[in-house]
């Protein structure tokens, strides 16, 4: 099974934030995750950003990949 750290969209219509979760490769986008990792809210100024790192770092260390978009979110906490 091939793990992948994404992002799952959640809220309303044109009032998105996302849930940044460790998911089944083959799962749709908002179907059931594995385990949820943080959030994201692109709505507020600035941009708020929540990570567990310690799980993140598991699921990496587990042979989970990444996403574009993941990884540009997780340089910005760091």
């Amino acid at each position: 099974m091939a793990v992948k750290l994404r992002l799952t969209r959640m809220g309303n219509k044109k009032r998105a934030f996302y849930r940044v979760v460790a998911t089944n490769t083959q799962s749709r986008r908002d179907g059931r995750p594995l385990e949820y990792l943080g959030y994201y809210n692109p709505m507020v100024e600035p941009a708020e950003i929540k990570i567990d790192m310690d799980k993140v770092q598991k699921w990496m260390n587990d042979g989970a990949e990444l996403s574009d978009t993941v990884r540009a979110l997780l340089k910005q906490v760091k």
